[in-house]
């Protein structure tokens, strides 16, 4: 007799489209042998999705953020789940948690709760504690009554069971072995040529993430140097009055989003990956940004700030340095230093290769595996 096929349905606020995370865990499951459906929603400014191994749908919506995004997102969220078979329903961070939750006990589905951000602790609730204290009241209730809870670094892990006295396991967010190694080493964007390009990628380019100052600093650097933002956030539009006061033009440049699988193209003829959060809040304190994981596998050295995952990251494999200050003079200095040093960067770059081979998807797909072996059990 053939085996059961358990279906999945993953559940999320991104659009999917630069999702790597949701997309290396959809995959893998896939690959076990489970039906994973991917549910996301369709900004105006989305990107087409590309076909993959599992299914995916999108909710186009009327509101785009703020609180009336969320109500209306948790209500199609509520009745997508309620009338779609489900066996397992994973709930990805705080903002799908509610609707994922009540589904799962209306239908007895198994809850996955994959909490890679510290959502109550983001600069924007923490400036509206009304707000906050609303997602704080519905974590609280629902945290402890997941059986299944894991998160991608050993801080939050440490965090979120202080704080909840319930088990967390972590599956590090970090690229496939060989993602890199597809990328023709002769590709090089126009702009990039004869360049030390400093980049800064993600979807979360936000306020408070240090790249008001490392923009400024291009002004005590020369036009050897050149800074590249890749993404998407509410702070480019602040970044690009900078660069026109202070007549930075030739020195900085702006890509929108681009596919996930795009996106490597540019990571990896890049010279220094930057990731300079601020210590503001605890989700910021407790992050271990993607794109660290991304620069390391590219094989680009890192200018950090210190935060704990990430100082210790950085610290271990020698991949790099800090600034102690975002202040725009020094964190151009240390730039400077990293470009007149190459002996230091191209041992910083010869030791990416040592963390790349430590850390990737494939030892992380195992302990995915193990969790839904244990998720299985609880189904049959």
């Amino acid at each position: 007799m053939q085996a059961r096929t358990y279906k999945i349905l993953n559940t999320v606020t991104t659009d999917l489209v630069t999702d790597q995370r949701v997309h290396k865990i959809s995959s893998t499951l896939t690959e076990l042998g489970f039906d994973v459906h991917v549910i996301g929603r369709k900004k105006k400014d989305s990107l087409p999705l590309v076909k993959q191994t599992y299914s995916t749908y999108r909710f186009s919506l009327l509101f785009e953020k703020g609180p009336f995004f969320y109500i209306q997102y948790s209500i199609h969220l509520f009745f997508y789940l309620l009338f779609h078979r489900s066996d397992i329903i994973i709930a990805n961070d705080l903002d799908t948690l509610l609707p994922c939750y009540l589904v799962s006990k209306l239908k007895g589905s198994i809850l996955v709760y994959d909490n890679h951000e510290y959502f109550t602790g983001v600069p924007e609730l923490i400036e509206r504690p009304r707000i906050q204290k609303i997602w704080k009241t519905i974590e609280k209730n629902i945290f402890h009554k997941v059986t299944f809870v894991y998160t991608d670094n050993f801080a939050k892990k440490g965090l979120f069971e202080k704080e909840y006295q319930h088990p967390v396991d972590v599956v590090m967010n970090v690229p496939y072995w060989d993602y890199f190694q597809d990328v023709p080493l002769e590709f090089v964007q126009e702009s990039f040529k004869n360049k030390f390009v400093l980049l800064y990628q993600g979807t979360g380019i936000n306020i408070k993430r240090g790249t008001e100052e490392l923009t400024e600093a291009m002004r005590y650097l020369d036009e050897r140097f050149l800074l590249v933002f890749i993404g998407s956030g509410d702070v480019i539009e602040r970044l690009k009055q900078l660069v026109d006061t202070y007549q930075l033009n030739r020195k900085v440049l702006f890509i929108p989003k681009v596919p996930f699988q795009e996106l490597k193209y540019y990571t990896r003829q890049a010279s220094l990956g930057i990731t300079i959060d601020k210590a503001i809040s605890e989700n910021y304190i407790y992050s271990m940004p993607n794109k660290l994981f991304d620069y390391i596998h590219a094989g680009i050295p890192v200018l950090a700030s210190h935060l704990p995952e990430v100082d210790r990251m950085v610290h271990h494999y020698q991949v790099g340095t800090f600034i102690e200050k975002h202040d725009p003079k020094h964190i151009a200095e240390q730039i400077q230093w990293i470009f007149d040093h190459p002996d230091v960067y191209q041992q910083w770059k010869a030791n990416t290769l040592n963390a790349s081979r430590e850390v990737n998807w494939s030892t992380q797909a195992k302990v995915l595996e193990n969790i839904y072996l244990k998720i299985k059990k609880e189904l049959k």
